[in-house]
Parts: C-alpha cells; sequence; structure tokens
C-alpha cells in the first residue's frame, strides 16, 4: 500500500475526502498531513483521524526553502510515493518538484488550463470565470510541474455556470465535484492505474 502526504493550507474539506474514501477502500496510508501554518482547520481534521502533522512553523524555519528540504529528505527516508496538494497556497520550488517528478498531483478550482496560473486561487479563480462570462468551470486534477497550474491533466469535471451565480455558490458547486474526483485520482495512481506518456 503506497503511503502519501497531503499539503493544505485552510479548512481541509479536500484533505478531508481522501481521507474519507481511504476509511471505505483502504487503498493507501496516509502519513501526513503537511500544513502551511498553524492553526488550520485540516490540522484538526488530521487529529481526528490520527495523522500526524507536519507545520510549516516560521518560528523553527529561516524560511520556506529551508522546510521544504527538510520534507524532501523526510519523504524520502520515509519512502512517501505520492503528494498530494490538497487547496496548497505555498509556492513550490523547482527542486522540490524535481525531486517527486510525476508523483506530486494538485486539485485546482477551474478547467484548466483557463483560468489557472499565478493569482488564480481560491474565490478568484470563480470571481475570474464569471467576470469572463464563461459558461462552464469546473475542476482539475493534473501533475504538479515547474510551471504554475501547467502539469499534464490528469482528471477533469465540468460544472455548468449558472445566471445569478456568485464566486462562493459557483465554489460550493465544484467543490462538490473536488471531493469526487481528488480521492478517485489518488485511489487510481496508489493502484498503478495512472500512465503518464507526454502531456
Amino acid at each position: 500500500m503506497k503511503k502519501i502526504a497531503v499539503f493544505a493550507s485552510g479548512g481541509g474539506t479536500d484533505f478531508q475526502s481522501v481521507i474519507d474514501a481511504n476509511e471505505k477502500e483502504q487503498f493507501c496510508k496516509i502519513r501526513y498531513l503537511v500544513a502551511s501554518k498553524p492553526n488550520i482547520g485540516a490540522i484538526e481534521r488530521a487529529k481526528k483521524a490520527g495523522i500526524e502533522t507536519l507545520v510549516y512553523d516560521k518560528t523553527v524555519y529561516n524560511d520556506i526553502t529551508a522546510f521544504y528540504t527538510f520534507l524532501t529528505e523526510k519523504f524520502k527516508n520515509e519512502g512517501i510515493e505520492l503528494l498530494v496538494l490538497a487547496g496548497w497556497l505555498l509556492i513550490i520550488p523547482n527542486t522540490f518538484v524535481e525531486s517527486f517528478e510525476n508523483r506530486i498531483i494538485n486539485i485546482h478550482p477551474a478547467l484548466l488550463p483557463s483560468f489557472g496560473g499565478k493569482g488564480y486561487y481560491g474565490l478568484n479563480v470563480h470571481k475570474a470565470v464569471l467576470a469572463y462570462g464563461a459558461k462552464l468551470s469546473g475542476a482539475t486534477v493534473h501533475f504538479v510541474s515547474a510551471e504554475v497550474d501547467g502539469g499534464a491533466i490528469i482528471m477533469q469535471r465540468a460544472v455548468e455556470v449558472k445566471d445569478g451565480d456568485t464566486p462562493e455558490s459557483l465554489q460550493e458547486r465544484i467543490l462538490k465535484e473536488e471531493h469526487i474526483i481528488l480521492p478517485l485520482c489518488v485511489k487510481l495512481f496508489c493502484e498503478d492505474k495512472i500512465v503518464k506518456s507526454g502531456r
């Protein structure tokens, strides 16, 4: 059974979706939650599930690079095979991506390559979709590459943009799809059913 680490920066609902799916089907061992700061909701979820948490605490690490160096050594020593970004808002250095090439996946709240890249996260994405007048949005699970939101797409789910949608209402409907496809992609990866060839 593959060992994974999940990265989160907020409430951790995507993280919870992986926990819940794994409790039903036992497709991986969730070894760590990596939290971008102390006192976020995802940490409480990890505690309830008995998952160890690694926190980026600025009082402990001089900078984010030192934290990523610590994670690289720890994960390689412990044989962590998949890293899952489930609402991770900190920039990831290329050296870290290269260390775990084709073993980092991310969930993005839009249909990439549209509405992706620097600055497109959280409600910003849904505001941009509505401002543009797009009729469809959705969720994308993709491999992480050096380019922000630029890695090969694994799975997408489309969601209709409705008249009268607000960024919050659109976000709520897309989150439901995220909670389906993220655990499914983790399961498929852990069962060696995802093969990357080019893009």
